[in-house]
This record gives C-alpha cells, sequence and structure tokens, in this order.
C-alpha cells in the first residue's frame, strides 16, 4: 500500500509544471465517428465514465483505467491569416481536444507565433503553427475564438488586427447559417459545457467537452493539463509575472511581462481524479510548449502552401487526413489500488508538490526498499523520456522551420530574379518603342525639310522666269522702239 502512496505523491508533484502523472481515471464511453476518405471529423475517444468510488480511510477500492482515445484523422494544413476580423461561422460540433506542437526558437524577435488550432474548412482542420512577422507595422495577432452558443459553436478564426482595431464578439441575436461539412464528413458531439467563451479541453480528452474561458485566450494554455473526462474544466485570469532569463523549449525570454491564467478542475473532471488549480503562460508559443500528460502529436501538413481562410460557399481542396495516436504515460492507465488515507488527507490537507525543475516527491517512509526504487526509476524514466520527446520535437520543428526559411528564401529568389527579367524586358521594349519613334519623327523632319526645300526651289524658278520674261520683253520693247525711231516717213 505504501508503495501506491508514493505513486500518488509522485502524480500530484507533478501537478505544479502542468504535467500531472494521473492515478487512474473514470474514462467516458463515446463511440468513434466513421471515417470518410479523405477528410472526416476526428473519431470521439472510446471512453468509459465511471465516478471514482468512495474510499474511507482503510478502504481497498480499485478503480477502473484511463481508455486512451482511439487513433484520430487530422487534416493538419498552414493558413494565410486575413489581415482584418473574418466573418463568425456557426457549426454543429465541439471543435476535437487539442493537439500537441511545441514551437521552434523563433527565427526573429518581431516573429508571432500564429496557429496551433482548430479552424473550420468544412470539417475541423488542424491550422499548424508557424512563425510569421506581422503583415504590416504595428498589427498585432489576434486568437481564435470559440462560443457555445445554444446546441453549436460560434467561431471565428485567428487574424492580424491593426493597431488601433479590437476583436469585436459577434453579437447575441445574430443570424447565422449553419456551416455545411464537406461531402462525408461525419459530425462530432456538439459542445458540452455551459454557454460561453470557451477553448477546445487538453489532449486526450473526451470529444465534445469544452473548457470555458475568457476571450483572447490562446487555447494552447490547456496542453499540460490532464484530460478532462466530465464537464468542471474552466480557465479564469490572474496577474502579470515578470519571468527573466527564463528557458522555455529552447526559446530564451528576456526581462518580459506574461499574462498568465489559472487553469482550475474538480477533481470529478479529470482523467486522474486530481483536482487542478494551475497557473500556466498565456503566452502562445509558451503556453504551447508545456509538457503534456497525454501526447497527441500534431502531424506536419502534406504541403507548405498555406491555404486562403475559409469562405462559406467556396470550399477548397483539403490535404488527406494522417492519423495520430495518444501517448499516454503508464500512470494513467496502469490498474492500481486505492490507498489508505494517510494522516494529511484525513485532516483535508492536499499531497505536497514539487516545484516545477525538481524532482518528484519521495514515497513516504515505510515502503519496502525495493518499491521506493521501482517508483523512483519509472519517474525518471518517465522524465527521461518526456525531455527526449521534448528535444526531437525541437528539432523536428527547427528543421521544418529552417526547411520553410529556406524555401521562402528560394522563393524570394526565384520572384525577384522574374521581377529583373520582367522589368528588363520592359525597358528594353520601351528603348525599342522610343527608338522607333525617334527615327519616325526623324523621317518626318526629313520629309518636311524635302517638301520645304522643293517649295523654295520652285519659287525660285517662278522668280527666274519671272525675271527672264521681264528682260525679254524689255528687249522687245526696245527692239520695237528701234525699229520706230527707224522707219521712214510716208
Amino acid at each position: 500500500m505504501r508503495s501506491i502512496i508514493a505513486l500518488v505523491a509522485a502524480a500530484g508533484a507533478l501537478c505544479a509544471c502542468n504535467s500531472q502523472s494521473p492515478p487512474p481515471p473514470p474514462p467516458a464511453d463515446q463511440t468513434a465517428a466513421p471515417a470518410a476518405a479523405d477528410q472526416t471529423a476526428p473519431p470521439p475517444a472510446d471512453q468509459t465514465a465511471q465516478a471514482p468510488a468512495e474510499n474511507p480511510a482503510g478502504s481497498n477500492v480499485s478503480e477502473e483505467t484511463y481508455t486512451p482515445p482511439p487513433p484520430q484523422q487530422v487534416v493538419s494544413v498552414y493558413q494565410d491569416p486575413p489581415d482584418s476580423q473574418p466573418p463568425p461561422e456557426e457549426i454543429g460540433w465541439a471543435p476535437p481536444p487539442m493537439l500537441v506542437e511545441p514551437p521552434p526558437p523563433p527565427p526573429g524577435p518581431q516573429y508571432v507565433w500564429t496557429g496551433g488550432y482548430w479552424g473550420w474548412y468544412g470539417n475541423w482542420v488542424w491550422i499548424h503553427g508557424r512563425w510569421a512577422p506581422p503583415p504590416h507595422a504595428g498589427y498585432h495577432w489576434v486568437q481564435p475564438y470559440y462560443e457555445h452558443r445554444g446546441l453549436h459553436v460560434v467561431y471565428v478564426g485567428g487574424f492580424w488586427g491593426a493597431p488601433s482595431v479590437s476583436f469585436v464578439a459577434p453579437a447575441f441575436g445574430l443570424s447565422l447559417t449553419l456551416a455545411v461539412p464537406l461531402p462525408g464528413i461525419q459530425p462530432g458531439p456538439p459542445p458540452m459545457g455551459p454557454e460561453g467563451v470557451f477553448v477546445p479541453p487538453p489532449p486526450g480528452s473526451r470529444f465534445g467537452l469544452i473548457v470555458p474561458a475568457p476571450i483572447g485566450t490562446p487555447p494552447a494554455v490547456v496542453i499540460g493539463a490532464p484530460p478532462v473526462i466530465a464537464v468542471g474544466m474552466r480557465i479564469n485570469t490572474t496577474n502579470n509575472t515578470n519571468i527573466t532569463n527564463t528557458t522555455i523549449n529552447n526559446t530564451t525570454i528576456n526581462n518580459t511581462t506574461i499574462n498568465n491564467v489559472t487553469i482550475v478542475a474538480p477533481a470529478s473532471a479529470t482523467a486522474n481524479h486530481v483536482a487542478v488549480s494551475a497557473t500556466v503562460p498565456a503566452v502562445a508559443h509558451l503556453a504551447a510548449a508545456q509538457t503534456p500528460v497525454v501526447r497527441v502529436a500534431a502531424p506536419l501538413p502534406a504541403t507548405t502552401k498555406p491555404l486562403a481562410p475559409y469562405t462559406q460557399g467556396h470550399p477548397v481542396s483539403l490535404p488527406p487526413p494522417a492519423v495520430v495516436h495518444a501517448e499516454v504515460p503508464a500512470e494513467l492507465v496502469r490498474p492500481r489500488a486505492a490507498a489508505p488515507a494517510t494522516q494529511e488527507a484525513a485532516r483535508g490537507a492536499p499531497p505536497a508538490a514539487a516545484r516545477p525543475g525538481e524532482p518528484a516527491a519521495r514515497p513516504p517512509a515505510g515502503g519496502t526498499a525495493a518499491e521506493e526504487r521501482a517508483a523512483q526509476q519509472r519517474a525518471a524514466q518517465e522524465q527521461q523520456q518526456q525531455r527526449a520527446e521534448q528535444e526531437a520535437e525541437a528539432k523536428r520543428n527547427a528543421a521544418q522551420a529552417a526547411a520553410e526559411r529556406s524555401k521562402q528564401q528560394q522563393e524570394a529568389a526565384a520572384e525577384a530574379k522574374r521581377n529583373a527579367a520582367q522589368a528588363a524586358a520592359e525597358r528594353s521594349k520601351q528603348q525599342q518603342e522610343a527608338a522607333a519613334e525617334a527615327k519616325r519623327k526623324a523621317q518626318e523632319q526629313a520629309e518636311e525639310r524635302s517638301k520645304q526645300q522643293a517649295a523654295a526651289a520652285s519659287v525660285e524658278e517662278a522668280k527666274k522666269k519671272a525675271v527672264e520674261g521681264a528682260a525679254a520683253k524689255k528687249a522687245a520693247d526696245e527692239k520695237r522702239k528701234e525699229a520706230q525711231e527707224h522707219k521712214p516717213p510716208q
């Protein structure tokens, strides 16, 4: 029994860094939706809900194990976000639980982490995260908006907002047309939870559950929380915390004021039956870098060409889906008996939790040395595996970012070359046209000069003829006069 207490204490220790090593859960029973040929709605998790059994001090009541969600078909794409708020969409079912997508280091200080959330393209599609500079000076990134309204979801995709533009929530009473899913798409379960603004639940959660949250909350804040199998988890705002020289997923944040949120949930809502009250960063890339309890890795998009924003009635061609699997820690699926209450538990004190970065708490004294060593080895192996997964994911994301930058540079160089060739051709054409115009004008001027010379020659010829005619007339007159003078009188 003491070895079991040791495992429970170790699970509580991981709570502080939002990566709880959970005891067994009460899963929820939900039938997977059938898959379509190319794109399908993600199948709900096949989980069986069962409330935790009463466990008075000294009792030994076993709990059912957590059933991981079945393989999920996910269409993953890059998106070219709009630079103004897109129109809202009314969708008939809830987005799936979040996927895990740790961001690589940013290419530069001006880059913003966008994506890493569920968007609508005739089906819930994973908008893959990436570092992108704002399209215009002073523009800021606006997180996607999900609202449970009636039995449906009102969704507004992420976008770039102008410096003086704030997000405007869709008004109540706004008449919206229910979005038509793509052919062959099987709708998922409707949103389950209170009406209002929300984000999708943590990875590995029951499909259809939602997590109420303030407007503007990055969906990735739930990445480090345990899966939820019942309504109850919610997100609250909290004060700002100044974090200096903190390295998160190979990203160094220096003297940065980070907005935080608090994730709370009762034990009845979580898969590990442990109440949650954890503060996490609300900056998107820091939230996405959290260590997940259940890891469901987001697949890379099949193409690096981003999609244009969705327009209702103008469906786009989506790539085929990729199948993703949930990686669940052994503590969450291993059946075990409930431990007898300790003195602290009898007094209502919560189990001790280690601070982030510290090893899990040691098992309570009294257990056998073998049990203690086994618990320590399991905790060390899990931490080592999580670190290895984070490092591998960081390397993959860094390689992907480098490939993306290289491709963008090549495309930019090719575009510059095309533009230079086009400009040279345009200049050559203009020069040829100018030369032809100059030649034409020169010919016209030459013809004009020829006409003027011909006219001048004609005038000179006329003058010459006139002078010759006058001279001939004068000579004739003189001859007549002379003849008259020498004529003898009659």
